[in-house]
């Protein structure tokens, strides 16, 4: 029988990724993206990261602590199926523990600022360990399940295209609640149009769809150009109907805007049966 082990926490990543479906799926997809560690003090650490700043990177142990438990085999975002998740890096692994290489810019007290970050805001930081070029890289390394002739991503992104239609729901979405919605579409089609539970994709009576929180995107592929065609909500008509939440009176508006070329934007501040601020930020429903 195995004896459980003990971890504890040394600190906390802060980053601008609050959802998992936000978060780069590898530190290389975003080289720039700010971070800091911030190590907690009262644990003798003050004098544990003398002359880390000497390194220019540093790996970062961290636990996927919102992972939901964990799956023999995952899709991999760039994979066509099912891959055992020993030979993936997904987060839904036997024991939920992570690893990344970011760029370390500085050293401020039990504040570390780094860049490259794929971890969302709040991951726990187990260790923190020196990039050392001699020993980590491996130049004769294979490429597993990967096609060996590619280099970095596995696969060119696909190229974004946008109606006028879906260009100004998005923009109407983003100026009504603070979600970046034009962004997170591009980011999540980039990797392609198959279906995939992961990445929220799935085709449908009325062909292919995408959703991001509660809102569902229309879209059509031809070779590797994918073409945003519009955005309808999430809810049920019954749900719109009848449902008094701000949220819900959000979308019922969103549904009775007339869409057109040169239909305004909002204001900032929606005009709805439940005032809402000037940025609401819509949770995610369950289940869809």
């Amino acid at each position: 029988m195995s004896t459980p082990l003990v971890v504890t926490p040394i600190g906390v990543v802060r980053t601008p990724f609050h959802e998992k479906a936000a978060a780069p799926r590898q530190p290389t997809v975003e080289r720039d993206a700010p971070g800091t560690i911030e190590l907690f003090a009262g644990r003798d650490l003050e004098d544990a990261v003398a002359d880390l700043a000497s390194w220019a990177h540093v790996w970062v142990l961290f636990w996927f602590d919102r992972a939901e438990g964990w799956r023999p085999k995952v899709q991999p975002p760039r994979s066509t199926q099912k891959r055992g998740v020993l030979a993936t890096r997904s987060p839904h692994r036997p024991n939920p523990i992570g690893l990344s290489v970011v760029r370390l810019e500085a050293v401020e007290g039990l504040t570390l600022r780094v860049r490259g970050v794929d971890m969302l805001d709040g991951t726990p930081v187990l260790d923190i360990k020196p990039y050392v070029p001699y020993a980590d890289i491996v130049l004769d390394a294979g490429s597993g399940w990967l096609d060996p002739k590619d280099f970095g991503d596995p696969l060119a992104n696909y190229v974004i295209a946008w109606t006028p239609l879906a260009q100004q729901q998005a923009a109407w979405i983003t100026r009504a609640t603070g979600l970046p919605l034009a962004s997170r579409v591009d980011s999540t089609l980039a990797l392609g149009p198959t279906p995939h539970a992961y990445r929220r994709i799935r085709q449908t009576a009325d062909g292919s769809m995408l959703a991001v929180k509660d809102w569902r995107i229309a879209f059509a592929a031809t070779g590797r150009t994918i073409t945003i065609l519009r955005i309808k909500s999430g809810y049920r008509p019954r749900e719109l109907a009848t449902s008094d939440t701000p949220i819900v009176a959000l979308h019922r508006q969103f549904q009775t805007v007339e869409w057109g070329v040169d239909n305004p934007l909002p204001p900032t501040s929606v005009a709805v049966d439940n005032p809402l601020p000037p940025t609401l930020t819509v949770p995610a429903r369950e289940g869809s």
